[in-house]
């Protein structure tokens, strides 16, 4: 088992910023990939970025890019999302996800293994 507990989202203007942590538990934290995820109101789940256990390459998807920026630590069992220059439409709730390591990244939710219970972002214009 991991546990996952996101936190860092809140209300936030367009063009802000704003900095998601994720603490991971349970299991070893560099045996899996991790990703997030965001689902707004009506809308399905949609993968936002994701790193490979070692933290040596990353994705992520192109509305986010040059904008979200995905990371870890692996001494601390910690995964963060810097969000720069937020636009309305990255209003959401945010998952933290972990996927046990297959040598690839996974933009698929269904492929992580588990889950945070996820942390509001709301983007005001």
């Amino acid at each position: 088992q991991v546990q996952l507990r996101e936190s860092g989202g809140g209300l936030v203007q367009a063009g802000g910023s704003l900095r998601l942590s994720c603490a991971a538990s349970g299991r070893t934290f560099t045996a899996y990939a991790m990703g997030w995820f965001r689902q707004a109101p009506g809308k399905e789940r949609e993968f936002v970025a994701a790193i490979r256990p070692s933290g040596a390459f990353t994705i992520s998807a192109d509305s986010v890019k040059g904008r979200f920026t995905i990371s870890r630590d692996n001494t601390l069992n910690t995964l963060s999302l810097q969000m720069n220059s937020l636009k309305l439409e990255d209003t959401a709730v945010y998952y933290c996800a972990a996927n046990l390591w297959a040598g690839r990244l996974s933009t698929t939710p269904h492929e992580y293994d588990y889950w945070g219970q996820g942390t509001q972002v709301t983007v005001s214009s």
